[in-house]
């Protein structure tokens, strides 16, 4: 006869698992080739940012070496670095 004793299981583990609620960020990073207008253009172009908007994240990374310039679901994060890159800039994604 075969018994069936019932067998303790532990709670899985969550902690390799990524937090969906939190956003993620988007950021471009200081190249030596891009000319800081190009980057200002790309970044009102992409993302509709004005002038002011893009020139002040253009500075941020001209200064900083970075700067997040979306943020949201990792799909849209995604489709940014793509754009991105697509136009020539170095760009990275992660969560906030």
């Amino acid at each position: 006869m075969t018994s069936t004793a019932p067998v303790e299981v532990g709670e899985p583990s969550t902690g390799d698992l990524p937090d969906v609620d939190r956003p993620w960020i988007v950021l471009v990073w200081d190249d030596p080739i891009n000319l800081m207008t190009y980057v200002t253009f790309v970044l009102q172009k992409l993302f509709g940012y004005s002038r002011e908007k893009a020139e002040s994240l253009m500075l941020q990374v001209h200064h900083e070496g970075r700067a997040v310039v979306s943020s949201g679901s990792r799909e849209k994060a995604e489709l940014d670095v793509f754009r991105l890159h697509e136009h020539g800039l170095w760009a990275t994604m992660q969560q906030d």
